[in-house]
């Protein structure tokens, strides 16, 4: 996750996981902590796909739907939310599914 900052600061890394089995859950609690700490206006999220497809997984589009939804309680815009699958990129925005 990337924490935009306001105009004139440098952005933060975050890094609100847990892994389990090869799979990464962002906790919703932690990303708003993080955002928050950073003073974020918006952020942008990104994982990849080591399978190679760039589509997102039911899975993906649930969580992205559950943190914009934690993140618009603290006024933090998400962005864009992209999965990297090799050369190919899909963006959630370009989408429509944010």
């Amino acid at each position: 996750m990337e924490l935009g900052e306001p105009p004139g600061r440098d952005d933060g890394d975050c890094r609100a996981k847990a892994r389990s089995r090869g799979q990464c859950f962002y906790r919703p609690r932690e990303v708003v902590k993080a955002a928050l700490r950073a003073n974020a206006a918006a952020v942008i999220f990104a994982h990849n796909h080591p399978s190679g497809v760039a589509e997102p997984s039911h899975a993906d589009e649930i969580l992205t739907r559950s943190l914009k939804s934690a993140l618009a309680l603290v006024d933090v815009q998400v962005l864009d939310h992209f999965i990297v699958a090799g050369t190919r990129i899909m963006s959630f925005a370009e989408r429509g599914l944010l």
